[in-house]
């Protein structure tokens, strides 16, 4: 059983090997949203990048996320700077062309979020176009090349750094994730992905195994 956590999982997800209905890509947007909301992403993102910010005393910022969904972690920052009276110019980028449109259908109440449909690894800003690049449960989807990749490929366009927040590699949050999967959750995507997303993610040793080119 713990054998299985000691490496990475390279087999691919349902929404990496798109099988799925359009239907099942419909469930999947709503029911992630309280998926990450009880992963902790939104709480993640105020510990880090928001008190970044508000260290840095900065009175206006800008932020890319990149794979960002329908952009709920984009309107948590909204919503964190009109409340602090700062001025932000916040971009979700998504490859997915019905996510890329779901952050401004989520987004109304927010002309400060915007949405592009790219590829992350091949981002279509200027270096240091923003201050902060964030990515949320999104680096596991690639084997350990193409995390390293994209990682770079989101440095080139931070001014100030980067931010990512992913899922842990552990028996613990498999079985936790398992459990509570098989009792609330209802999308066949986010019950069998979530479960394998977790196999796919990583370890602190990963980064520096990628370092020393041990991967």
């Amino acid at each position: 059983m713990l054998e299985k956590f000691r490496q990475r999982s390279y087999e691919l997800e349902h929404l990496d090997k798109g099988d799925y209905t359009p239907e099942e890509y419909e469930g999947c947007i709503v029911e992630l949203q309280w998926v990450n909301e009880w992963l902790g992403d939104a709480s993640a993102l105020r510990h880090s990048l928001l008190k970044e910010i508000a260290r840095a005393k900065l009175k206006s910022f800008s932020v890319l996320d990149v794979g960002a969904g329908s952009g709920e972690l984009l309107r948590v920052a909204a919503k964190w700077a009109r409340e602090t009276d700062r001025k932000a110019s916040l971009v979700g980028l998504e490859l997915n062309a019905r996510s890329a449109k779901s952050i401004i259908e989520e987004s109304r109440e927010f002309p400060e979020i915007a949405s592009v449909q790219a590829d992350g690894f091949a981002i279509p800003f200027s270096p240091e176009a923003f201050d902060y690049v964030i990515q949320s449960l999104t680096l596991h989807h690639f084997d350990d090349e193409g995390a390293v990749r994209i990682l770079r490929e989101m440095n080139r366009v931070a001014k100030r750094g980067l931010f990512v927040i992913d899922l842990h590699r552990n028996p613990i949050a498999y079985f936790l994730y398992t459990t509570v999967g098989h009792l609330f959750l209802h999308n066949r995507l986010i019950r069998e992905d979530g479960a394998l997303s977790i196999l796919r993610s990583f370890k602190p040793d990963d980064g520096r195994d990628w370092m020393e080119g041990k991967s």
